[in-house]
């Protein structure tokens, strides 16, 4: 999983530098594999005051520019038609490795240029190189230029274990990172604008298959305008790997990499019927999945379908009669909890691997599909326009409890080694959003939230004491246990005797 540290940090308050969260993450079991700049191509390039212009004695087309603000002063031979004096610019020093080369002091007609004033496409940040780039005057000088732009980034690569699918996402990994620094997550403010029709009065669910899909929501949105996201909707997914496709499909991927509920947006008008019916696939059923490839379904899988028939393999991946076009102007929103073991058995049948089934394979929050759904339609609405139905469409015919663990403290001291009291454990808790009630002086009562779908016993809460904690705060203890010699059985006590007696005879 990929984090960008930028993204990261608006969810959490987090005084530690990059490598002490990696430290703290990785004590906790959620390895950081890597850290590294988001912008590598802009080691070694900083902003520069171009003092004066002056003409290349050997060049009629080149000019050498004086620059301020590395230490001293620097001359650069440049070509860029739009070099003036007092303009602030990038500098590539000697050693940057730019997309296009390594910079290097060099003599050009006979003049030495210590350096490279830069366009935006020398440095990967743009198309333009008409002439170097020209930076808001009041720009510092001598500053890193991803600083002074302010998109400095830091990635973090963490690999996360089967059992952890809560940390699939930004939020996920924001909820450790804030019981590392004992804070809270600060969790998006979202608030939906419903100013279209009711939304009973433009389509339905019917939901056939409640054990592959136990719950079905759903919203429409009409009106909106499919075209490129803007540019910061872009830069958080290129952030953490994810490619740019339009602004509705950018919302459902950026949805799910922030709280880790796959989404997915239906072309509302290519529905047909205007309804959608979830049931499972029968037996030589074919489909045209998105990637064009016609797939022959797993007998049993969870298939998303309109009136006539399906339009989705259910968790995986949506197919091309309904895909968001450049004309799409109504859209459904999905969103769905899937039963994991349905969604890895069609996974593996089909051979087809995708982010969504990556992260149902492991287990979502069946709680949390409300929350993903209106965050959807409220960045759809932002980025696309049109008015959203009012309400929402909710089938969950066998609401999922919480589970509700009884922690008995004595013996979880006795397991780890430990003298922690209630209190302290009860912190520690919720320190990762766990409700914890006393019964009395040795049992508390645990309510595990709905994204830890891994804690399902009291070891396992044991364990997150462990974790949180820190197994390096744990003190290094004996077993106690008492060594008895023991006693002589029925035979052993026969032989014993004959010996005795055998011996007062004589015998050896």
């Amino acid at each position: 999983m990929l984090i960008s540290l930028k993204w990261l940090f608006d969810y959490v308050d987090c005084p530690l530098s990059p490598e002490r969260i990696a430290d703290g993450l990785t004590m906790a079991g959620l390895e950081v594999e890597s850290l590294c700049l988001r912008y590598t191509q802009l080691k070694n390039v900083l902003t520069a005051r171009i003092e004066a212009v002056e003409t290349h004695p050997n060049a009629e087309r080149l000019k050498i520019c004086v620059v301020s603000g590395t230490g001293g002063l620097r001359r650069i031979v440049c070509g860029a038609p739009n070099v003036h004096a007092g303009a602030i610019a990038p500098l590539a020093l000697p050693g940057a490795e730019l997309p296009n080369g390594s910079v290097r002091e060099v003599k050009v007609r006979g003049e030495l240029s210590q350096g490279m004033l830069c366009s935006q496409k020398e440095l990967g940040l743009g198309e333009d190189h008409s002439g170097i780039w020209i930076l808001p005057a009041d720009t510092p000088a001598g500053v890193p230029l991803d600083e002074a732009l302010g998109i400095r980034d830091v990635l973090m690569e963490v690999g996360i274990t089967p059992n952890r699918g809560d940390c699939l996402s930004v939020v996920g990994i924001a909820r450790e990172v804030a019981a590392l620094c004992k804070t809270s997550v600060k969790y998006a403010s979202i608030a939906v604008d419903e100013t279209g029709p009711a939304i009973d009065t433009l389509t339905s669910v019917t939901l056939d298959d409640p054990s592959g899909c136990p719950r079905y929501t759903a919203r429409v949105i009409q009106g909106l305008k499919t075209g490129p996201s803007p540019e910061w909707l872009k830069d958080r997914l290129e952030a953490v790997g994810v490619r740019s496709i339009n602004n509705i499909v950018d919302v459902t991927n950026y949805v799910m990499m922030e709280l880790g509920q796959p989404l997915h947006a239906f072309d509302f008008n290519r529905l047909r019927q205007r309804r959608i019916v979830v049931r499972k696939a029968g037996v030589g059923e074919r489909f045209i999945t998105l990637d064009g490839i016609e797939r022959d379904l797993a007998e049993g899988a969870v298939l998303i379908c309109d009136g006539a028939g399906p339009v989705a393999i259910g968790g995986i991946m949506g197919g091309l009669n309904s895909e968001i076009e450049p004309d799409t102007r109504d859209v459904l929103i999905e969103s769905a909890y899937f039963d994991p073991l349905s969604i890895r058995r069609t996974s593996r049948r089909l051979g087809l691997k995708t982010e969504s089934s990556y992260r149902f394979e492991r287990g979502t929050d069946p709680g949390g599909v409300i929350r993903a759904l209106d965050r959807a339609a409220e960045l759809m609405l932002e980025v696309g326009g049109g008015a959203i139905a009012a309400g929402r469409i909710d089938v969950c015919p066998n609401p999922i409890r919480a589970q509700e663990i009884v922690l008995r403290v004595d013996w979880a001291n006795r397991l780890l080694g430990t003298r922690l009291s209630p209190h302290e454990m009860k912190e520690t808790l919720e320190r990762i959003e766990m409700r914890v009630d006393a019964l009395d002086s040795d049992r508390l009562r645990v309510i595990v939230p709905g994204f830890r779908e891994d804690i399902t016993r009291e070891i396992d809460l044991i364990e997150e004491l462990a974790r949180i904690s820190g197994y390096d705060g744990i003190p290094v203890t004996s077993p106690a246990a008492a060594v008895e010699a023991a006693g002589f059985d029925p035979h052993q006590r026969a032989r014993r005797e004959l010996k005795n007696l055998l011996a007062g005879a004589g015998f050896f």
